[in-house]
């Protein structure tokens, strides 16, 4: 065997030191979110003063439905920017996709299978759907005309039918 490869006690070691060394930047980096937000909070959030006036008390509401709508329209700007640029990111993914040019289609498997079995196989065995796509149609029957017989039998009829036509087209015309 090669000397590149490691033992699974060596593997197993290291990898245990490596997760150790993560939980200790976990603790750490969750201890330091925490000291944020507390010096955060002292920065924006006042200790409460207890007013006795009714005056101070409407101020103070006045000025924190102030802070409220000031806070939502930063978040909601924020909120905004972000999705502008995750649809940016996901534009350029896919413009970078597209320049790289190796689109592989796969190899498809021909499958016999009837299409009763497709639509059981997709919809599930609850669903029972025939595809007997005559059984739908609707039956036409068709018609035998008589009148064509009468009409070729009696053809003086027919010519002078056309010469009576005939004469009202020239009497129209003068």
């Amino acid at each position: 065997m090669s000397d590149k490869k490691m033992t699974t006690s060596r593997r197993n070691y290291l990898k245990s030191l490596m997760l150790q060394i993560a939980a200790g930047l976990l603790e750490a980096e969750a201890v330091e979110a925490e000291a944020e937000k507390a010096r955060y909070m002292e920065e924006n959030c006042p200790a409460p003063q207890f007013l006795v006036c009714m005056a101070e008390l409407t101020d103070l509401c006045k000025k924190l439905h102030q802070n409220i709508e000031r806070i939502d329209e930063e978040r909601y700007d924020m909120s905004t920017k972000v999705t502008k640029s995750e649809k940016e990111v996901e534009d350029l993914k896919m413009k970078v996709v597209e320049l790289n040019g190796k689109f592989r289609k796969p190899v498809l498997k021909r499958v016999r299978m009837s299409a009763d079995a497709m639509l059981q196989a997709l919809l599930g065995s609850k669903h029972k759907v025939s595809m007997d796509l005559r059984s739908n149609l609707k039956q036409v029957k068709k018609e035998v005309k008589e009148e064509d017989k009468d009409a070729v039998g009696d053809w003086r009829k027919n010519i002078e039918d056309k010469s009576d036509r005939k004469k009202m087209f020239e009497t129209n015309k003068e």
